[in-house]
């Protein structure tokens, strides 16, 4: 993957495929390779485009106070770099809160918009988990907080039945971790977010997906979501977990590019 310098950092990013610009955009861990499972898929059909968040992967491991507007930031810049003009956003969780301000606040950069098992403002729950991922890495190390994300992110059934799946994403994770500061930090600044300043402000063609079994944001954040984004759409899937994406890539691939195909940006500039 290459590197690409933006102001004070350099994004390592990658393109794969033809056709009109997707981006994938990954949660909390930050890194392309969360969307292994569905670039074929998607590649079918479309350029995607992936990053590792500043922080992470083969990014700039800036020590520093985090927040879903630099990281929006980091996202423009290097579509300006990349010299994309507009393209459809697939954000996961954190990757959905980009996701929201680029798209509130950059409106012509973004033709269409996924919603991710994303959230607008946390609530207890959420505070519970992430001040626990936090305590994880920090009392106990980066390597912990690796070995215990998957029951974060996964159904019982997933992790029951890919133990040597899970083994090796833990092994690379922990390979290629950021400093315990650096997942502190990051999980502070999440925490932080508030989307509901931005809903008004978005409107591109909007869809939500989210798992019934996701314990990290739950169905009910992504309602609010679709409640205040004019003429957003909400797909539930009865299983899969926060990482719906990797434990059911089919369902989640077809309802997703099913969306994307409704709205070109060919047809939209021609319109």
């Amino acid at each position: 993957m290459p590197l690409a310098k933006i102001h004070d950092a350099d994004i390592h990013y990658d393109i794969k495929g033809e056709g009109e610009p997707v981006l994938l955009v990954a949660g909390l861990g930050g890194v392309a390779s969360y969307w292994n499972p569905n670039l074929t898929a998607f590649t079918e059909r479309y350029q995607v485009i992936l990053h590792d968040h500043r922080g992470t992967g083969g990014s700039t491991r800036s020590e520093m106070r985090y927040s879903v507007e630099l990281m929006a930031d980091d996202l423009l810049r290097l579509m300006d770099v990349l010299k994309i003009e507009k393209a459809h956003l697939v954000g996961h969780s954190t990757g959905g809160a980009i996701g929201q301000v680029i798209a509130a606040i950059a409106p012509e950069r973004i033709a269409s918009l996924v919603l991710y098992a994303s959230w607008a403002v946390h609530d207890n729950l959420m505070e519970v988990n992430m001040q626990l991922r936090r305590r994880i890495a920090m009392a106990m190390g980066e390597a912990e907080y690796h070995r215990t994300t998957p029951v974060f992110l996964y159904p019982p059934t997933y992790i029951r039945d890919n133990k040597e799946q899970l083994e090796r994403d833990i092994a690379a994770s922990i390979a290629g971790t950021s400093s315990k500061t650096i997942l502190d930090a990051r999980a502070a600044g999440i925490l932080a977010f508030d989307g509901l300043q931005y809903h008004d402000r978005i409107t591109c063609p909007t869809m939500a997906i989210v798992a019934e079994d996701d314990i990290l944001t739950p169905p009910y954040a992504s309602d609010i979501m679709v409640e205040r984004i004019r003429g957003a759409s909400l797909i539930k899937v009865p299983k899969g977990g926060h990482a719906l994406s990797r434990s059911e890539p089919k369902i989640f691939n077809d309802a997703v590019l099913g969306f994307l195909a409704k709205h070109p940006i060919a047809q939209e500039a021609a319109a």
